[in-house]
């Protein structure tokens, strides 16, 4: 699988001529959907889920669909007939041929006031996992780790913790639009050979556009 990198939380993943893209949200790219076979969104924040994106995706290619969870799926099922698949915990499907496993329930908290929405996470043929906006650990070994290293509901010491439960061979950074340049000074000192320790796992960060063979 080849994963390029797009604005935040958003990944392209090509293998044999076929495109998984998982959260086109507003801090992405419009092109990040462009030849999209098929688009997975984790739930229903702006930063994940753009209805622009999705629009222009299916309009783009008739044979596109989309998975989610049922609070997107409700937004947008009514203008794309058929073309809306809902999932939750547990599921496994396949889309434009790649097989995929849903893996967990809830969104993190970001504050005891605010209520949790849900949010899901998948695996994508076995090696690849995209949690969403949650720290959820997969009851499954996974090679890669799209890790969330910036959001307003976790901190460092979490993400650590994070790469260490989960024990990829890789972590590959997401959700840090709202970093500066500077912060990788930070992170990636404290998630590399310098830091506390995250079990062994390469963590590589790539910039919008880059791309890395899985």
């Amino acid at each position: 699988m080849k994963l390029t990198k797009k604005g935040h939380a958003c990944v392209r993943i090509e293998q044999e001529g076929r495109t998984l893209v998982i959260d086109p949200g507003a801090f992405t790219e419009e092109d990040a959907v462009a030849g999209a076979d098929a688009i997975l969104i984790t739930h229903e924040h702006f930063d994940h889920f753009q209805e622009d994106h999705l629009r222009a995706a299916l309009d783009g290619n008739p044979a596109a669909a989309v998975w989610t969870l049922a609070s997107v799926a409700d937004q947008v099922s009514a203008a794309f007939p058929g073309r809306v698949h809902t999932v939750g915990e547990g599921d496994t499907f396949t889309a434009a041929g790649f097989d995929i496993e849903v893996h967990g329930q809830l969104h993190a908290v970001i504050h005891p006031d605010i209520p949790r929405i849900t949010n899901v996470g998948y695996v994508i043929n076995g090696s690849l996992f995209h949690p969403g906006d949650a720290l959820t650990v997969p009851n499954r070994p996974v090679d890669t780790l799209l890790l969330p290293v910036h959001a307003p509901w976790n901190k460092l010491s979490e993400v650590i913790d994070y790469v260490r439960a989960v024990k990829p061979q890789r972590a590959i950074d997401i959700h840090n639009a709202l970093l500066s340049d500077i912060a990788p000074v930070v992170y990636d000192r404290m998630l590399g050979p310098e830091g506390p320790g995250v079990g062994g796992a390469e963590h590589l960060r790539l910039a919008s556009g880059e791309h890395v063979q899985l």
